[in-house]
């Protein structure tokens, strides 16, 4: 994962529900999930403020494979998928999309309401 394959994702979902800017007023959030251990990071500024959008500059070591000589984060493990969260939960681009499709069809399971 690198700043190029985010923006490919986005551009490979762009109209399906499945970036921030179509959902994040249902409360989604920008998220990353390292699928070896399961553990869930919001996207963040190097500063380590929230950001609105998936960057990986603020993820932790433990999933960065690559930093520059200034410590910007460049490549991230290949357990690592960007995602989103909402309520505590994690949702892929895939999943995002679907609830979105739910919600505007007023039809959702009721766990994801």
């Amino acid at each position: 994962m690198n700043p190029s394959i985010l923006k490919q994702e986005g551009i490979a979902h762009q109209g399906s529900g499945g970036v921030i800017s179509e959902h994040r007023s249902f409360g989604f959030r920008p998220a990353f999930r390292n699928t070896e251990t399961g553990c869930v990071y919001a996207a963040r500024f190097a500063d380590g403020r929230l950001a609105p959008v998936h960057m990986i500059d603020g993820l932790p070591d433990e999933v960065v494979v690559a930093r520059s000589v200034t410590g910007k984060a460049l490549s991230l493990k290949s357990s690592v998928q960007s995602g989103f969260t909402r309520n505590g939960r994690f949702y892929d681009h895939d999943q995002a999309a679907a609830y979105l499709a739910c919600r505007l069809a007023d039809s959702c399971p009721r766990a994801w309401t």
